[in-house]
C-alpha cells in the first residue's frame, strides 16, 4: 500500500473512482442545483425541467424536496433508481481511474471558490450530539429528515454529492497547491452552469506527488500539537479535521444507510464496500470565495405581542432581556439563559419585524456563543407549545421584512456568523443550531455533476 494511501485512510479519506458524463453530454443541462435549495419556489424548478427535458440530467436522478409533499414520493424515487442504471447502462457515465477532482467555482457573489472533491470514510463520522470523531456535523441533525433521504439511497446504484466540508487550513497547504498548477493538470470539465449558478472548472488529482502531499498536508492539520495550539486547547480527544458546512442531512443519511447495511455484511465485506464511504467536496474555510451567510426566521399565523412576551418570560431568571419597539418602546424582563460560566458580561442583540413596525431584543449572559443559539432555542420551545405557528428559515434580509411586516407574522434578523470561529465553536459548544448559516446564496450552493458507485 502506498504510503499516501494509508495515511489518508487514518484520517478516513478515500480516492474514490468519480463517474462524469461522457464527453458529448450537454453539461449545462446536466448539472443542477442542490436539491434542498429553492423549496418554496416550484416555478424555478419547473424551468429546470423545460431546460433539461429530453437530455440527461441529474434532475431525473435527485429527488428536489420541493416535491416532497406531492404525494408520488414512493413513484419519484422508483424512477430515479432506474435512470440511474440506465445511465449506466448506456454509457452516459464513464468511470474514471482512482482520482481526487480540483474544482474552481465562480458564481456571480465570487470570482473564484476552490475545492477538493474526495470520499470520506462514514466510519469516521458522527452526527449525534457530543460526538468526537474526525468528521462532524456543524449544526443539529433533525432524525425526521433522514428516512426519506435513505430510502432514495438503499436501492440507488450511485450517489451524487451536494456535500460540502470543511477544511480549517489558514496556512492554505491542502487546496491551494494544487490551484496554482491547475494549468498543468488534465482538465475534465469547464462549463456555464444553469439558471445563474455561475461557471465550473474541474481537474483530474492523480499523480503521486500530488496525492502524497495532500495527504502530508491533511495529516499537519490533525497533528495533536497543531490542533490544540489552533483553538488554544489543552486535550485532542476532540480532534476534528472534517466540519459538514452544506449538506448536513445527506452525509447523515448516508451513514443511516451503512449503518443499515453493513448489519448484512461481514466485517471482511465492511473494509471495502462503496458505501462505507461518501463523495464531498472539501473547501477550505478561508477561501475568499467562501462566504458565511446568516439565515434568518419567520414565523407565521401568530400574535406577535405574544411572542414577545413569551420570549421575556422563557424559562427561570439568569438574564436580561430587553425588548424596543422603534423610540417609544421599552420593557425589560428575565430569560431563562443561564451564563453558562462565563465570568465577562456578554450580549446578544438582534432585530425583529411586525406590522407595527421594527424592534430590537437584547440577552445579557446568554447561554448559547451564538444569537441564532440564542434565538432557536426560544422558536423551538414556542412552536411546540403552540402548534398553528409555522417557521421558514429565509435568505435574505428583503424578504425578511416583506414577510414579517404582513399581519400576523414576525420577522427575526440574525447577524452573519464568522465563518473562522466555526471550528473552535464546535469543538467547545459541539453541533449548531439547525440553519445557523449558509455557505453563500442558493444559487452558490453545489450542484450535481460528479456521481460514484455505491453498489
Amino acid at each position: 500500500m502506498s504510503k499516501y494511501i494509508n495515511s489518508l485512510s487514518q484520517l478516513g479519506v478515500h480516492i474514490p473512482k468519480i463517474m462524469l458524463p461522457e464527453k458529448s453530454t450537454d453539461l449545462n443541462k446536466w448539472a443542477v442545483v442542490a436539491c434542498d435549495q429553492y423549496t418554496s419556489e416550484h416555478e424555478y424548478w419547473r424551468e429546470v425541467e423545460a431546460l433539461t427535458k429530453g437530455y440527461p440530467s441529474t434532475l431525473n436522478i435527485i429527488f428536489p424536496e420541493v416535491f416532497l409533499e406531492d404525494g408520488d414520493s414512493d413513484q419519484r424515487i422508483s424512477n430515479i433508481n432506474s435512470t440511474m442504471k440506465k445511465y449506466i447502462e448506456d454509457g452516459v457515465l464513464t468511470e474514471l481511474d482512482r482520482c481526487f477532482i480540483l474544482v474552481d467555482r465562480k458564481t456571480s457573489h465570487a470570482e473564484s471558490r476552490k475545492g477538493l472533491i474526495v470520499a470520506l470514510d462514514l466510519e469516521c463520522y458522527d452526527y449525534n450530539k457530543g460526538s468526537n470523531t474526525l468528521i462532524r456535523a456543524t449544526e443539529g441533525t433533525v432524525l425526521d429528515r433522514l428516512p426519506p433521504r435513505i430510502k432514495i439511497r438503499q436501492n440507488a446504484p450511485i450517489e451524487l454529492p451536494h456535500i460540502m466540508v470543511l477544511i480549517d487550513d489558514p496556512e492554505k497547504t491542502v487546496i491551494e497547491p494544487l490551484a496554482e498548477k491547475a494549468s498543468q493538470l488534465e482538465k475534465l470539465y469547464d462549463f456555464e452552469l444553469m439558471m445563474n449558478g455561475g461557471h465550473i472548472k474541474g481537474y483530474k488529482v492523480d499523480s503521486e506527488n500530488d496525492l502524497q502531499a495532500i495527504a502530508d498536508a491533511l495529516s499537519k492539520l490533525a497533528e495533536k500539537e497543531v490542533f490544540c495550539k489552533k483553538y488554544n486547547i489543552d486535550h485532542t480527544n476532540d480532534l476534528l479535521l472534517f466540519a459538514v458546512g452544506d449538506g448536513n442531512h445527506s452525509l447523515a443519511s448516508a451513514k443511516g444507510h451503512w449503518e443499515n447495511l453493513k448489519k448484512c455484511l461481514t466485517p471482511e465485506e465492511q473494509k471495502n464496500h462503496p458505501a462505507r464511504y461518501a463523495l464531498v467536496e472539501l473547501v477550505n474555510v478561508h477561501d475568499e470565495g467562501l462566504v458565511f451567510e446568516p439565515i434568518h426566521r419567520v414565523l407565521f399565523n401568530v400574535n406577535t405581542e405574544d411572542v414577545l412576551n413569551e420570549f421575556k418570560a422563557f424559562s427561570s431568571s439568569a438574564a436580561s432581556v430587553v425588548v424596543g419597539r422603534d423610540s417609544d418602546y421599552s420593557v425589560s424582563a428575565t430569560a431563562g439563559l443561564s451564563n453558562s460560566g462565563n465570568s465577562e458580561l456578554s450580549e446578544h442583540h438582534f432585530e425583529y419585524i411586525t406590522s407595527a413596525g421594527r424592534g430590537s431584543i437584547s440577552i445579557k449572559n446568554p447561554v448559547s456563543n451564538l444569537e441564532v443559539g440564542t434565538l432557536q432555542s426560544f422558536l423551538d420551545y414556542y412552536i411546540k407549545e403552540h402548534p398553528q405557528v409555522k417557521i421558514d428559515y429565509i435568505h435574505g434580509e428583503d424578504v425578511v421584512t416583506k414577510l414579517g411586516s404582513q399581519d400576523g407574522n414576525i420577522g427575526f434578523y440574525l447577524p452573519s456568523m464568522n465563518k473562522t470561529d466555526l471550528f473552535k465553536t464546535v469543538i467547545l459548544d459541539g453541533a449548531l443550531p439547525r440553519k445557523t448559516f449558509s455557505m453563500g446564496e442558493a444559487e452558490e450552493k453545489r450542484f450535481y455533476l460528479e456521481c460514484r458507485k455505491i453498489r
